[in-house]
Order: C-alpha cells, then structure tokens, then sequence
C-alpha cells in the first residue's frame, strides 16, 4: 500500500459504493424515504450494510456501533 493510498484512507471518512438492486428493493427504499423524510438513501444503505455484517458475525467495534445507534435510535416522528 503506497503514501498516497495511506492517507487518503486516514483523512475520508467515507467510500463511494454503486450497486444494482432488484427494482422492488428500490421502490421499497424510495417509499420508505418518503415517509421519513430524515432518512436519505445514504442512511438507509448503510444502516442496511450495518446490520447485514452485525447479523452475519462482524466483529468490528464501529460495525456494531452504527447497528445498535440506528436499533435504538428514532430521528423522525
């Protein structure tokens, strides 16, 4: 792993992630969106992959963070 690559890692946060779902998923995304308008699709897809790797056995601290804020935490009426 280059210099570069180490602190590009270090300083963002985030990582750009493009996936094809089935349109059922989407539609059920965009409605659920809808309704709650503090959710974004940012939200929904990372709570979602929070919970697919917490459920699946990932032992990482910030994983089962971002699992159990989203279980226990209501943002929108």
């Amino acid at each position: 792993m280059g210099v570069a690559e180490t602190a590009t890692e270090t300083t963002s946060a985030y990582v750009s992630l493009e996936a094809e779902i089935p349109e059922v998923l989407y539609r059920g995304m965009k409605d659920f969106i809808g309704a709650h308008p503090t959710w974004d699709q940012y939200r929904v897809m990372s709570s979602a992959l929070a919970h697919f790797l917490f459920q699946n056995g990932c032992g990482d601290r910030a994983v089962t963070e971002r699992y159990l804020n989203d279980l226990f935490t209501r943002r929108d009426a």
